[in-house]
């Protein structure tokens, strides 16, 4: 991927920015929300709720995203605070991705305010890639009345670490050539899906900056963080070999998606939640005869921000127990104790073969979970659902989205 293109584009202060623009396109009076300390959140009557976006005059006071609106009241008791509107968001998000797609045909929603844009061999039709995305940012800014970063690179990682880099209203590149002197210096925390919990364990292990951890004996970090290990070496050092896709991946295989009934903040309620989804997909897989080979785990948080991680398997299966044991490590290398408001699970690359590749300390029966699991379908199927049930799951459902 060494000549890929791509870029990262991420609105600044979303949500604050897409109320003032459109305050400003309806010829509101009053200032600009971006000049004056103003968040939005919840109601200001009730103090209730959180901080989902800032001005930077707010950041100045210390007030954070993410903290409760009394918290950043007290921080600022002038505070001009902004109910949120979704639908508002949403049609601003739609306009930015519109204009996006006009500059590559591989435009991939991150999330409602963040996008990856593969722009390999673009250059002839917008010049080079720092003077395309300077283009691009200026496009936005005149057309939509807010501004965006855009992170250069060769893949998804880097170009993301790059448009974080310096906030606002930048335009950054972060190319293998750069890491040492960019990247290297930030620490371990900056390091895209290093949460809190990883990072005390690398701390606890001398490990306090990227560049430290770049260089780590790679199985030493696996014996103290297992596949968490694996994969955090390999963003260290610039490694990743995720495309940008343009289409969902739901249509190549079986999904499940749930939106919470309250932001959940506890991994063993967000786990009962994860079996849920995973025992339905499992369902169906052996309903049509089929087994997957690859499991995606995805997660939204309070902010509306998506995020997802996926593990090709071993050996394809349609297990329920072996789905949920894979779907959990994957949860819990990309969980870093963010309030979540909706859980999902994939799978795909399907097959029908039932060959298993034996491993020589598993000692599991499979054959007999999967007979086990066709009798409980075999149940449902003639008595209803209801007929048999988990014990975690005797109490109210999820509402499925």
């Amino acid at each position: 991927m060494e000549n890929h293109i791509i870029f990262h584009i991420d609105v600044n202060s979303a949500f604050l920015s897409w109320e003032a623009a459109d305050r400003l396109a309806r010829g509101e009076e009053g200032p600009d929300l971006r000049d004056i300390p103003a968040i939005v959140g919840g109601d200001r009557e009730r103090r209730h709720g959180v901080v989902l976006a800032k001005s930077v005059p707010a950041k100045k006071f210390g007030v954070r995203t993410g903290e409760p609106i009394a918290q950043a009241l007290k921080k600022c008791p002038e505070l001009t605070i902004v109910p949120p509107r979704r639908g508002l968001y949403e049609r601003c998000s739609a306009q930015f991705l519109s204009i996006l797609e006009q500059y590559s045909p591989n435009v991939e929603q991150y999330s409602i305010d963040e996008a990856f844009m593969d722009m390999t061999g673009m250059q002839e039709l917008f010049g080079e890639p720092k003077e395309c995305a300077y283009q691009l940012k200026e496009r936005i800014k005149r057309e939509l009345g807010i501004t965006v970063n855009v992170g250069i690179s060769t893949n998804k990682l880097l170009a993301k670490m790059a448009g974080d880099l310096k906030k606002p209203d930048m335009v950054h590149t972060l190319f293998p050539s750069e890491l040492k002197q960019k990247m290297w210096p930030l620490p371990v925390e900056d390091l895209l899906f290093v949460g809190r919990a990883t990072a005390q364990k690398l701390h606890l292990l001398g490990i306090h900056t990227i560049g430290e951890l770049a260089v780590s004996d790679p199985r030493f970090l696996h014996t103290h963080l297992k596949s968490t290990g694996d994969m955090i070496w390999q963003f260290a050092n610039g490694i990743d070999d995720a495309l940008v896709r343009r289409e969902s991946p739901a249509a190549k295989g079986y999904s499940n998606e749930t939106t919470l009934a309250h932001d959940v903040t506890d991994a063993r309620e967000a786990k009962e939640v994860l079996l849920y989804l995973v025992e339905k997909v499992a369902v169906r897989l052996r309903q049509d005869g089929r087994r997957a080979e690859v499991v995606c785990v995805g997660l939204k948080d309070a902010w509306f921000v998506s995020m997802s991680h996926q593990k090709v398997l071993p050996n394809p299966t349609s297990g329920t127990k072996e789905l949920y044991g894979y779907a959990c490590q994957l949860f819990d290398e990309l969980w870093d104790g963010r309030p979540l408001r909706l859980l999902s699970f994939y799978v795909s690359r399907l097959t029908e073969d039932e060959m298993r590749q034996l491993q020589l300390f598993d000692t599991t029966d499979y054959e007999k979970q999967e007979k086990a699991e066709r009798a409980m379908d075999a149940i449902r199927e003639k008595f209803g659902s209801d007929a048999i049930k988990r014990a975690v799951f005797l109490k109210p459902e999820q509402e499925e989205k």
